[in-house]
């Protein structure tokens, strides 16, 4: 009676077993970068869009950006504004295109949250790299170069991400699509990785004051590119037939979502509610 209760269906081999938990890991990372976006975009919100709507806009200063309004600069601060208020949108609605019941169940919201997504995207590409470049909002060359090929690269990804959208073939489209969300919260990432990295620290530990310092530099770079090569790890896994390789890219995928549940923690308490409290 045993032998005919148990039935091919209710096996789970080891391989189900490391899909599952690639599965649940890559879960857990959207699922905690969705909290983090949002409180970002509050926190932009507040910070931002609040002043603009009062009427105060030199209040934008509180956030303490490296150039931030300034009375009589018009383009630079339309260019400033073009850059920060995407944001906000930006978080509400780009980890929602990562969610598959989206894409499913509401295929015109997954379009046109995309297309808004991959414009904004460009936009904060443009103005970011104008900001740097042409307003001089930077603290150092050096410590600009990591930001500067961030806002290069989503240019590419967005453009690859839309001309594979149109050609439908939605599997490439996919990978850049994946790239681009990346890449345009690459500066999110930075905050993660800094704040976390000066929260395990308890201070700073090969940072400078001009973000040009080794670890700076090292964050820099790999705020999108430790996540683009995790990404890529996700997509390697998921052709690969033996278990061991999708457990340990299902191990990789779990730290790098504990890595950044600690940057959510520690920008939350170091840099966006006190900056939140001083606003409002």
């Amino acid at each position: 009676m045993l032998s005919e209760a148990i039935t091919p269906t209710t096996i789970v081999n080891p391989f189900q077993r490391a899909k599952q938990a690639l599965h649940i890991s890559v879960s857990a990372w959207v699922a905690i970068a969705l909290i983090g976006q949002w409180f970002f975009a509050s926190y932009v919100f507040v910070l931002y869009a609040f002043p603009i709507a009062t009427g105060n806009a030199e209040l934008v200063n509180l956030a303490r950006p490296i150039m931030g309004y300034v009375a009589g600069d018009t383009f630079g601060n339309l260019m400033l504004f073009s850059h920060v208020i995407p944001a906000a949108l930006l978080s509400v609605g780009g980890v929602l295109q990562l969610l598959p019941v989206i894409r499913k169940k509401y295929p015109a919201v997954h379009r046109w949250n995309g297309r808004m997504f991959l414009t904004l995207g460009l936009l904060g590409a443009i103005s970011g790299l104008y900001l740097t470049w042409g307003r001089g909002a930077r603290l150092s060359d050096v410590g600009s170069l990591g930001i500067t090929l961030n806002g290069v690269l989503i240019l590419v990804a967005a453009v690859m991400a839309w001309r594979y959208a149109r050609a439908k073939q939605f599997n490439i489209h996919m990978r850049w699509a994946i790239h681009a969300f990346l890449l345009i919260n690459g500066v999110w990432f930075f905050r993660l990785f800094l704040m976390g990295w000066y929260a395990v620290n308890q201070g700073s530990n090969g940072n400078s004051a001009t973000l040009d310092g080794p670890m700076d530099l090292f964050f820099s770079f790999a705020c999108y590119g430790i996540p683009m090569l995790i990404a890529e790890a996700v997509f390697w896994a998921k052709r690969q037939q033996l278990a061991f390789r999708v457990w340990a890219v299902s191990a990789l995928t779990a730290l790098g979502a504990l890595i950044t549940l600690i940057g959510i923690v520690a920008a939350v308490f170091m840099m966006w509610i006190p900056r939140i409290s001083a606003v409002l």
